[in-house]
């Protein structure tokens, strides 16, 4: 399949961020041609996740370079290929992903690491990876706009390292595929991979957004006997029973802490904890609230910085540990078609992310909605 578009600059809408916390402007850009082992892709459904919120804010001022287009959890087809592309192909459908995989370096060869010596994710990382210049550019004055994440799918057109490109089969309906760019593979393989979740085991998940209620997805698909949802918005928990969490804690309802209230519940302390907050307070909850002798916590929330761990070194000693999980452990070009398969059989569901559709337009709506609370996942259609 050959698009007319290929070898040329294509002028497409992309949502612009201008300054921190500033609305993103829609407005036609440039988009150049991929080059060697680079992607094109044109995109057709890309939602926000609290990286992108973030990022948005200016919470982390390294990240800060304008102006700039954001966006990484999306799905989409590919329009061309550059030199040396030989896994995919124009046509193909297709995940742009924020942490890539070489498949040579001694990252990718290991079982069990995910972090790509060339293509892990940067937040800092602003053009590609081949080069160090850009693909995208402003239609007035030709000036440069700068990526996000080795994705950037706020844009109908995005130039992508193929590394940081999966390949998905087309029965697959795209629009919930997307979901599996970043988060629900994030909290899924968090249960999955990180933590390895064994039957019978108990589980607190502190923020139940996207991220926790895909971990705790990942959890009752592994047999958990029992999970623990602390968030301090109870219209969440009607979803979190959908999902298997049977307990549910609200911080500003109880005279005592949640830690206390976990080890009241579980008689001890559980045997897994996930932080998907992204706030220090809860971060030191969760690893208190786990088991003294088996106790594991993961950390999945953004987290603005400066900010340090709130854990004394001797803490460790009492038989807790904690570790961090980036995008659920998952190897995305070998790992990820297993877990689509997986859905495609209804081991997930992924429906009940999409909390919200609307036409791209309203992107700044979108992000509205999840800095409010008001949304898990709103699928904006380019």
């Amino acid at each position: 399949m050959r698009m007319e578009t290929q070898g040329k600059v294509i002028t497409c809408r992309a949502a612009v961020a201008w300054g921190a916390g500033e609305a993103l402007v829609m407005e036609d850009v440039k988009v150049d041609p991929p080059q060697r082992l680079e992607v094109r892709l044109r995109i057709l459904f890309t939602s926000i996740c609290h990286t992108d919120l973030s990022a948005w804010k200016g919470e982390n001022e390294a990240q800060q370079a304008y102006p700039r287009i954001l966006g990484h959890e999306a799905a989409g087809i590919v329009e061309s290929v550059g030199e040396g592309v030989e896994d995919m192909k124009a046509g193909d459908h297709v995940l742009p992903i924020f942490t890539g995989e070489c498949g040579d370096c001694r990252v990718c060869k290991r079982d069990g690491a995910n972090l790509c010596e060339r293509f892990r994710v940067d937040p800092m990382k602003k053009v590609m990876v081949g080069d160090g210049k850009t693909r995208f550019f402003t239609s007035k004055d030709n000036k440069p706009i700068y990526h996000f994440l080795n994705t950037s799918t706020f844009s109908e057109y995005t130039v992508i390292d193929s590394a940081c490109v999966v390949k998905v089969d087309p029965r697959f309906p795209l629009e919930k595929m997307s979901l599996l760019s970043c988060g629900v593979s994030t909290g899924v393989g968090a249960a999955w991979n990180v933590a390895d979740i064994q039957p019978g085991s108990t589980v607190a998940i502190f923020g139940l957004g996207a991220v926790g209620l895909a971990v705790a997805e990942g959890a009752r698909a592994k047999g958990a006997s029992k999970i623990i949802g602390i968030d301090v918005n109870p219209d969440k928990f009607p979803l979190g029973r959908e999902v298997g969490i049977n307990e549910f804690i609200n911080p500003k309802e109880s005279d005592k802490t949640v830690h206390e209230r976990v080890m009241e519940i579980t008689e001890g302390g559980v045997e897994y904890s996930f932080e998907c907050a992204g706030r220090i307070e809860a971060l030191r909850e969760a690893f208190l609230s786990t088991n003294s002798g088996v106790g594991v916590t993961v950390l999945l929330g953004v987290h603005a910085s400066p900010q340090l761990l709130p854990i004394h070194p001797m803490e460790l000693f009492q038989g807790r540990s904690i570790t961090a999980s980036v995008f659920g452990g998952f190897k995305p070009k070998t790992q990820l078609p297993l877990l689509f398969t997986q859905c495609l059989q209804g081991q997930l569901n992924l429906d009940l992310f999409i909390s919200h559709q609307l036409p791209f337009s309203d992107i700044n709506e979108a992000m509205q909605l999840l800095h409010q609370g008001k949304a898990l996942r709103c699928l904006l259609r380019l």
